[in-house]
């Protein structure tokens, strides 16, 4: 198999959720057209994207849902259940533990981490909150993921750790840029910057109109 990027990674988890959608409106079929038009893409990136995993549906007839929806939930890995470690119980990390389609989809957290004595000791989500020191006895745990939610200053150190302990995917949403070894995949989600990219276009769109009403 050709190497995947990430952006067809992600038009996958798309299309996942849209015939998640579908599936529950009790459809039974779905066209290429329709899963483009709901993500934004054309009937061809569908049909490119689905192609590097196998033939699933039949010219003019489309993708029978169910099958799909199960072809995409393997190919994804969300046919198995992954142990994740959060590291870092304050807001960001607290409003994780909340959000109760993890489990749904797979994702079982089970320890959680933080250097705050106020806030070892203390059970959020049926969990108790572990001093991060402990980090290195997540290798018992079979930890799969470990989510990054600290302070940006400890985020490396805390991803060291956890590559220590054996985690070979990693999270992080410490606005920062992790370095981790060959074989473990990171992935970063920075708020701050995304917000800092849509403060830019909305600029750019007002200072267009500022132009176009000067000009006229």
């Amino acid at each position: 198999m050709a190497r995947i990027s990430e952006s067809t990674v992600r038009r996958l988890s798309h299309y996942y959720r849209v015939l998640e959608e579908v599936h529950a409106e009790g459809k039974a079929m779905i066209s290429s057209h329709r899963l483009a038009e709901r993500e934004g893409v054309t009937s061809a990136q569908v049909r490119k994207d689905l192609s590097y995993f196998g033939s699933f549906g039949r010219r003019g007839l489309g993708y029978k849902v169910e099958h799909l929806r199960k072809e995409l939930r393997s190919i994804l890995g969300l046919d198995q259940r992954w142990r994740v470690a959060l590291v870092g119980a304050g807001h960001i990390g607290s409003a994780l533990l909340a959000y109760r389609g993890f489990a749904a989809q797979g994702f079982d957290v089970v320890a959680i981490y933080d250097r705050d004595p106020a806030r070892i000791g203390q059970k959020i989500g049926g969990l108790v909150v572990q001093d991060a020191a402990a980090i290195p006895g997540a290798a018992a745990l079979a930890i799969d993921i470990g989510v990054i939610a600290t302070p940006l200053k400890a985020a490396q150190e805390v991803a060291d750790a956890l590559v220590a302990a054996g985690v070979r995917g990693i999270l992080n949403f410490a606005p920062r840029k992790l370095f981790v070894p060959a074989g473990v995949t990171l992935r970063t989600v920075d708020m701050t910057m995304e917000l800092e990219s849509l403060s830019f276009a909305l600029h750019q769109t007002r200072a267009r109109r500022r132009r176009a009403g000067a000009a006229g």
